[in-house]
């Protein structure tokens, strides 16, 4: 079994390279419309069902490492949530590609718990702290502000079939040495991109290996979605764990499991399509196996967006259909330009809309066939480490040549330097060379903080073990008495306040945790009446 042949990485890595060596690639279009919220990955099978290649995956399985990061896999979900194992995700496909890796396990082996020590947490650049249902970034999805989180530790005595995150680089001091080795063990992240905008006709332009030859091979489609409940996979069938820590934080997320569409395609020296209206089965619900369910009654068939109706139906005039696609032959051999003018328009503490003017294909005169858009925190962005930086959320509709063309970048942080990359690819995958910018966000609007104040601004997350401590502590003993309730009526008057200093002073933090570690190392044995 091959995983993403040398040919087809080769292709992905062109950016230096103005054309292909060959004009002349075959194609493979992937039509479908998503709906809200899916997580999708497409791959190619031969005519007897042996793995080929992975065409493309969203980033969260791909680059973010969700099938395979630290906490168990019934852990609660929400709005950019940091941990559990998502094994339920595309358990058809990570049966068939034929890998394994190193399961992540937290530092501290406590795979029930949200919340970890801060000296084995680093600062987090994507994921959220996990949200209460009843909190303004659930609605947002936004982080109120910047968090550490246990990146794990590789154990190799437990196997996963889910790759590692890519997106992040080892903390000397702080994360385990495995971090390092993130980078190594991700082969998916070439193939990985944005999860597509929901309600838009979306395409994937696959250029082939020229290693694979003419011949009859089967599309696979994987759609997950997380919250996808219905009669049979409710709440009340699959509920939330019980008897953990912060058990109250997100909502219980195993509804349906993935479903599968399945559409043989012929590839050759003219242009074939082939399209379907159904799904060929579904995946295990618990992730357990790689077999393909017979599709029946207890996945949704009637409601779109949910079940089945996953991959919403399109029509091309002529025909309708969910998943549609076309296999040609295409003959380009001169790479698209750059964009011009590359800048950003309008800058928000979590997102910022920046601008190009469009480059042309074939020495100009057309239009290119797409844009690949990444970003980076911190560190600048260039040619050696743009296959590894961070692909938009969204897609951009392209232009004609000269027009100025939006987009946006969401889920930054506030006070935070950004790094932007922009280049334009043809049809055969040659890539035009990159436009760069950067910018920084502005701090976020007064006020916006988290609930815990002084202790979560010292260590990061309301999240962090010390912090955990204190709240009991709050809960368990101060608030059992007028005094105690009193001193907690003060703290939470002048306690806001004093945070936001604390939270933009790196000295501050460090003072703030030096002042509060005699208490948290009183408070941490104690135990609690109910």
């Amino acid at each position: 079994m091959r995983l993403v042949s040398a040919a087809f990485l080769a292709a992905l890595a062109v950016g230096a390279n103005p054309a292909a060596a060959d004009p002349q690639c075959r194609v493979i279009d992937v039509d479908f419309q998503p709906s809200d919220r899916l997580q999708i990955v497409a791959w190619l099978e031969d005519a007897s069902g042996n793995y080929v290649d992975t065409l493309f995956i969203t980033d969260a399985v791909g680059r973010r490492g969700i099938g395979n990061r630290p906490g168990r896999y019934d852990f609660n979900s929400g709005p950019r949530w940091p941990y559990g194992r998502r094994t339920t995700t595309f358990p058809i496909w990570s049966h068939k590609h034929g890998l394994t890796f190193p399961t992540l396990q937290f530092r501290n082996r406590d795979d029930s718990n949200l919340s970890h020590p801060f000296n084995q947490s680093s600062s987090e650049a994507f994921f959220c702290r996990p949200l209460a249902p009843n909190e303004p970034g659930w609605d947002t999805a936004t982080c109120s502000s910047p968090i550490f989180t246990d990146k794990g530790a590789l154990d190799s005595t437990v196997p996963s079939r889910y790759p590692p995150r890519e997106d992040i680089a080892m903390v000397q001091g702080i994360d385990d040495p495995g971090v390092a080795t993130f980078d190594d063990l991700n082969p998916f992240d070439t193939v990985s991109q944005a999860t597509p905008a929901a309600d838009l006709p979306f395409t994937v332009s696959w250029p082939m290996p020229g290693d694979l030859p003419a011949g009859d091979y089967v599309l696979m489609v994987e759609v997950a979605k997380e919250f996808d409940h219905n009669t049979t996979y409710s709440v009340t069938a699959r509920p939330a764990p019980e008897g953990i820590p912060w058990s109250q934080y997100g909502l219980p997320y195993r509804g349906q499991p993935s479903v599968v569409y399945r559409l043989p395609v012929t590839v050759g020296s003219t242009t074939a399509t082939a399209s379907t209206m159904t799904y060929a089965g579904y995946g295990d619900p618990d992730g357990m196996d790689g077999n393909l369910r017979s599709p029946d009654l207890s996945i949704t068939s009637d409601v779109p967006g949910s079940g089945a109706g996953r991959l919403l139906v399109r029509t091309d005039g002529t025909a309708m259909f969910r998943l549609r696609a076309t296999a040609r032959p295409e003959d380009d051999s001169i790479a698209p330009g750059a964009a011009t003018e590359l800048a950003a328009a309008d800058t928000q503490p979590t997102a910022v809309t920046l601008s190009f003017v469009a480059p042309g294909d074939d020495g100009g005169a057309n239009p290119v066939a797409g844009y690949e858009v990444r970003y980076r925190a911190i560190e600048p962005i260039d040619e050696s480490n743009f296959a590894t930086s961070s692909p938009i959320s969204t897609s951009i509709e392209v232009d004609e040549p000269g027009q100025v063309q939006l987009f946006d970048v969401t889920g930054l942080l506030p006070e935070t330097t950004y790094y932007v990359a922009v280049r334009a690819y043809d049809e055969c995958r040659n890539y035009g060379p990159l436009a760069i910018t950067h910018f920084t966000t502005p701090e976020r609007p007064i006020g916006e903080v988290d609930a815990c104040f002084v202790a979560t601004a010292a260590y990061g997350t309301l999240l962090a073990n010390e912090v955990s401590h204190l709240r009991q502590f709050r809960d368990g003993v101060l608030r059992r008495s007028v005094l105690g309730e009193l001193f907690v009526e003060t703290y939470y008057t002048v306690g806001p306040a004093f945070s936001t200093v604390v939270a933009h002073s790196d000295p501050l933090r460090q003072a703030a945790r030096d002042g509060l570690a005699p208490l948290v190392s009183v408070v941490r044995g104690l135990k609690y009446e109910e």
